[in-house]
């Protein structure tokens, strides 16, 4: 089985039953990536798999510590998969941020942030997808963030806290969308 068709299953497996509404918006962050997945090459199907995994640590018989990035990780890391896609998976829209507030910052840790393009777009489809898998802005995605959790929640903090660097992973993501022609239709 290809990748990207057993991250599909696997997703489906862990969330569509379990938690319906995490998996529309599971469901549409992939497409958004299926989609942007062909002028990147091999990278390609790194990213349409990280897109269909990002959030599978929300799966109830997954979430040990309670850290979706770092549950799912934990779980891939047992799995036959390339260890790109399980840093991928710990290290989505700026879960490092988060970890430090949660209090797992150490454990998260044991994976890598490789910074590149393919992480950067893996953001920009989470970060553009909404809670129920409508297409956003990125600001928008942000306020909804914001309004969903409210002042006071560690979500909110950490999103202020790594706001600079999801812009940045905004702006580089779009800039490429962009170079390559897909600009409007993503």
């Amino acid at each position: 089985m290809q990748l990207v068709e057993w991250a599909e299953e696997t997703a489906r497996d862990r969330l569509a039953e379990a938690l319906p509404r995490r998996w529309s918006h599971v469901q549409a962050v992939a497409r958004r990536a299926g989609q942007l997945s062909p002028p990147l090459g091999e990278d390609g199907e790194l990213l349409h798999a990280a897109a269909w995994l990002h959030d599978v640590g929300y799966a109830p018989e997954l979430a040990t510590t309670g850290f979706h990035p770092l549950d799912g990780a934990r779980y891939l890391r047992t799995e036959d998969v390339p260890s790109r896609l399980v840093g991928l998976v710990a290290m989505h829209s700026s879960a490092a941020a988060e970890a430090e507030l949660f209090g797992v910052a150490d454990q998260l840790g044991e994976f890598t942030d490789e910074r590149t393009l393919t992480r950067d777009l893996l953001w920009w489809c989470d970060m553009t997808i909404g809670p129920d898998g409508q297409c956003m802005t990125f600001e928008e995605r942000m306020d909804d963030v914001r309004a969903r959790y409210g002042p006071d929640h560690y979500v909110t903090q950490a999103l202020d806290r790594g706001m600079a660097e999801r812009v940045g992973a905004v702006e580089r993501a779009e800039a490429w969308i962009a170079s390559v022609g897909l600009a409007g239709q993503v």
